[in-house]
């Protein structure tokens, strides 16, 4: 085994532990999900993890790691905020949220143009 060498850095001003990333992540699934039942499934689709890993991303239990992270950033715009927020980017935070708002308007536009 080959001695360590070089510098180690701290990860962020506080650091980040696992449990921690893992809520923030919980939190940004629950946010884009709301109260909807089908969280899960649509987690499944968008990743192609099991139920069962669904559902701990979605209590807080264990976190997406990886490739799985970019999936779910590919797809929701909460976690792609959650992420530049816990990378101290919050600048880049803001387009996450304007994609958020202007998805949010379209669908109230669609649900006005029904109910005329």
């Amino acid at each position: 085994m080959l001695p360590k060498k070089g510098s180690s850095f701290p990860i962020g001003r506080a650091g980040l532990t696992e449990a921690e990333f893992a809520q923030v992540i919980a939190s940004a699934l629950k946010v884009e999900f709301g109260s909807a039942r089908n969280g899960i499934k649509i987690i499944t689709q968008w990743t192609g993890v099991s139920q069962r890993t669904a559902k701990n991303w979605l209590s807080g239990k264990n976190a997406p790691s990886g490739v799985h992270l970019v999936m779910l950033a590919r797809e929701s715009n909460a976690v792609l905020k959650a992420l530049m927020l816990m990378a101290e980017r919050p600048e880049m935070s803001l387009g996450a949220s304007l994609l958020s708002l202007k998805r949010l308007l379209a669908e109230t536009m669609t649900a006005l143009d029904q109910m005329m």
